[in-house]
């Protein structure tokens, strides 16, 4: 009776998980969803506390409360700009969590109780591999979206071969822990080797390719958790992390169709890597053919406009302009413009990263495009203006089958009938090529970082 009533409890909580996703498919649910799904959490905590008294209550309420200082402090020094960092370290503390409980587990059931069978062995193998794989590439991953490692994807003769060989070696000592679980220091070595497959698995991946990057790895963190579930012998824990995983790899499926590439060409990072004989020079593409434009001269294109669209980008993340530009459209809707917003799928540096910024701005979220609805009304747009984006909108993504980029669905700005684009400069993206949209006939650069350059347009509208 007792184990029916704890089984029961956790699939209350399974359902309000369950519940708590679907609420988060509409910015009209989301609260409600994310209250669901705080309510399943606590259920399972409770009951987890009360069935599995692994350490007296002392330690878990000090870890608690460090933990919830921890989770405190990060919430309030954290800026929205680096969500995508605070998203990456999140993923690998879910995946160094697994692997840690895992290896005490495999201590306290084995080389203590010495008890093992083949459910308990062959999860804690996969929990270790993929939980140190999680744990050490989301490490790179938050390395080179904080620019402490280079964005650039990291390549050396026989990548390839050494990557397959260090995931072969892991399998293997993975199976002989399956086998010999009483093994001293055998999962820790496999730990070793699975997180050197981890750094390996992550550095070839650049910039441009994050959002995929972070997607999966949220996979990988759901996935360790659901092995540890079995380690443990925990339902909700199986659950919850098979929820994880599952919904990680469809959103990881989603943004690779999105930029028209295969989930293995992320991986070995084709992006960026400085190749291909057919890409165009910078020199060539815009030498005499860029046109600067100060905010007084953008004011008048907007002054004459009926209809413009917004289209954000990682500059506009990096220089925190999302209420600005929340400003700027207010603006031009007191003069009865109509705004919208353009949402490419990978924009910024984690999925939904400009949809998470124009929240916090308060902008509605009926005015967010996506890319698909917002893509056949640039030919009936009087002005584009974007604001920090580069590869997203490159045309030549279109025209040039050479490019690192090409048949990437991109937003066709360049079909508006004016285009502005604010960046700091004409530098390149983190595909590493020029963007011919720079040089359009139709286009005008403000070069300015993107909250000045907004703010100055407001001021410069206001004088109009």
């Amino acid at each position: 009776m007792y184990n029916a009533l704890i089984n029961l409890s956790y699939l209350i909580a399974s359902a309000l998980f369950i519940f708590g996703l679907k609420g988060l498919t509409h910015p009209r649910t989301a609260i409600r969803g994310n209250i669901l799904g705080a309510i399943g959490m606590l259920l399972a905590v409770v009951v987890t506390l009360i069935d599995r008294q692994i350490v007296g209550f002392e330690v878990i309420l000090a870890g608690l409360i460090v933990g919830s200082a921890v989770g405190v402090i990060l919430a309030v020094k954290i800026q929205m700009a680096a969500m995508p960092q605070m998203v990456a370290l999140l993923n690998g503390f879910g995946g160094g969590a697994s692997t840690l409980v895992a290896g005490a587990a495999l201590i306290e059931t084995v080389h203590v109780r010495g008890i093992s069978n083949a459910q308990f062995s062959i999860a804690t193998a996969a929990s270790g591999i993929i939980g140190a794989v999680t744990f050490w590439g989301s490490l790179v991953a938050f390395a080179k979206l904080q620019e402490i490692l280079s964005g650039r994807p990291v390549h050396f003769p026989g990548q390839l071969l050494v990557n397959g060989l260090t995931g072969l070696i892991a399998i293997v000592v993975g199976a002989w822990l399956v086998f010999t679980p009483d093994v001293m220091g055998l999962y820790w070595i496999l730990v070793v080797i699975s997180s050197i497959l981890g750094i390996l698995l992550v550095i070839p991946i650049g910039g441009a390719d994050m959002p995929v990057a972070i997607a999966l790895l949220n996979a990988y963190s759901g996935m360790a958790a659901a092995a540890t579930g079995f380690v443990l012998n925990n339902n909700v824990l199986i659950i919850t992390g098979s929820l994880v995983g599952a919904s990680g790899i469809i959103l990881t499926q989603i943004m690779c169709r999105a930029m028209n590439r295969s989930l293995f060409n992320v991986l070995m990072g084709a992006v960026g890597t400085g190749a291909g004989e057919g890409r165009l020079k910078e020199e060539a593409i815009y030498a005499g053919k860029v046109k600067s434009a100060s905010p007084e001269e953008i004011a008048m294109l907007f002054d004459s406009a009926r209809r413009v669209v917004i289209v954000p980008g990682y500059g506009m993340a990096v220089s925190q302009a999302q209420h600005a530009v929340r400003d700027l459209a207010n603006l031009l809707e007191s003069r009865g413009i109509e705004v919208e917003f353009a949402i490419h799928p990978v924009a910024g540096r984690m999925p939904g990263h400009m949809n998470v910024l124009l929240a916090e701005a308060n902008i509605p979220y009926e005015k967010l495009k996506e890319l698909d609805v917002i893509n056949p009304t640039f030919e009936q747009t009087d002005v584009a203006l974007v604001i920090g984006a580069n590869d997203t909108v490159n045309p030549l993504a279109r025209t040039d089958s050479s490019s690192p980029i090409a048949g990437m669905p991109i937003l066709n700005v360049d079909k508006a009938r004016s285009v502005v684009v604010i960046k700091r400069s004409l530098s390149p993206g983190f595909a590493g090529i020029p963007n011919p949209l720079f040089a359009g006939d139709n286009t005008l650069m403000l070069f300015e970082d993107g909250k000045k350059a907004i703010l100055d347009l407001i001021a410069a509208l206001k004088e109009s």
